[in-house]
């Protein structure tokens, strides 16, 4: 009983590409909370700082990500080493990655080898995005397309979002602490992910579909995907609310890695969905 469970809920819909499912969304926010709480516990334990530094220098491991899931989509890989890169193995990949090249530049710090660890870490998290964009353009090149219009349109439709959101909770709530660019990448990695959602079920000539619980009720309900944006600012704008009261309580250290988290799972499903709509696969 338990092995079919296992199967049923986790197992098959890494194997097969199954949609989300009420049980899994739910195992894996755990998972999620669970992980940054060992996270803050681990980085104060090795006297790495979690500031802005430590946030910044983490953005291109949620473009690295968001590329190599798209690699495994192309069909490129055809090993069983594809299984990695489907979620959610693909963030424990990503964060083993990351956890060798921080603690490898804390290291390498510390020894004098190098001024900051942020440039060994964030380093690695550029050199696997590179890599992982070279192959995707040869793929483009060789095999598919690269629909620039698409990229463009998406891109437009994520800035323009995020500026009106950023204006509304700037200047109508009157919150000037939204100026903070943690924030303001929040939000955009937020509205990219509306962005190519929307754009990829109602707009793009290959029929993507919503595999999120939550969103694909929205969506169905609703008739239009553009209610993504509806789902999002419910999200978002509490989010930051609460996400603020808990800044000014003194724990920066712990709201870094929050905010980090909720950057993540906005930005890094936005890029891929943009990258495989660009590409047509």
């Amino acid at each position: 009983m338990i092995r079919e469970f296992l199967y049923k809920y986790y197992i098959d819909p890494i194997r097969y590409g199954e949609a989300y499912t009420l049980v899994d969304t739910l195992t894996y926010a755990l998972i999620l909370v669970v992980a940054v709480y060992l996270l803050y516990r681990g980085l104060r334990r090795y006297g790495i700082a979690i500031d802005d530094e430590l946030v910044l220098a983490t953005l291109p491991y949620v473009v690295f990500g968001g590329l190599l899931r798209v690699v495994e989509d192309t069909g490129m890989i055809t090993s069983d080493l594809r299984f990695l890169l489907i979620t959610p193995l693909i963030f424990f990949l990503i964060a083993l990655i990351a956890g060798v090249a921080l603690f490898g530049g804390k290291i390498a710090e510390n020894a004098g080898l190098v001024s900051r660890y942020s440039k060994v870490y964030a380093g690695v998290g550029v050199a696997g995005s590179l890599l992982s964009g070279a192959a995707l353009v040869w793929f483009g090149l060789t095999e598919t397309t690269i629909a620039l219009g698409v990229l463009a349109a998406i891109l437009a439709l994520a800035a323009v979002t995020s500026v009106a959101l950023w204006v509304f909770l700037a200047y109508v709530l009157k919150w000037g602490y939204v100026s903070n660019l943690l924030y303001k990448l929040l939000i955009f990695g937020h509205m990219l992910d509306a962005s190519a959602t929307s754009y990829g079920i109602d707009l793009h000539p290959v029929h993507y579909v919503e595999q999120h619980v939550v969103g694909g009720a929205l969506i169905d309900a609703t008739g239009t995907a553009f209610s993504m944006f509806l789902l999002k600012f419910a999200v978002i704008v509490p989010a930051v609310y609460v996400l603020e009261l808990y800044r000014r309580e003194g724990d920066t250290g712990f709201w870094h890695l929050i905010l980090l988290a909720m950057i993540i799972v906005g930005m890094a499903p936005g890029i891929r969905d943009l990258t495989r709509m660009v590409l047509y696969v």
